[in-house]
């Protein structure tokens, strides 16, 4: 079997980390609508007022013990179960350092 070419790959699959913004802007709501993951659905208006774009940081492996049912629940909701922990960490993490002034490093 060929090997696509360079240029067939380009159309098909944008290069990594880029969207294809032509065909995002084609899409309808109705599409969107279908094809969201069941835990975006239905999202109440308000919610978009506090959002905030976030870049993500780097992520470094650990080993960590979790309870089991904990654990459970994530692998349960489906693929990306790592970064859904990751995400719910984040959350706390923001509501407990909210009114915390960041702490400085010693210096010598």
């Amino acid at each position: 079997m060929p090997k696509p070419s360079k240029t067939a790959a380009r159309q098909t699959s944008p290069s990594k980390g880029r969207a294809d913004l032509a065909r995002l802007r084609r899409v309808s709501e109705a599409e969107i609508a279908d094809t969201s993951p069941r835990e975006l659905r239905d999202l109440p208006d308000a919610m978009w007022e506090q959002v905030r774009v976030v870049t993500p940081l780097e992520k470094q492996a650990i080993s960590i013990r979790l309870d089991r049912d904990i654990l459970d629940y994530f692998r349960a909701a489906g693929p990306r179960y790592q970064s859904q922990i990751n995400a719910v960490l984040r959350s706390y993490v923001d509501h407990v350092t909210a009114d915390t002034p960041p702490r400085r490093k010693r210096v010598g």
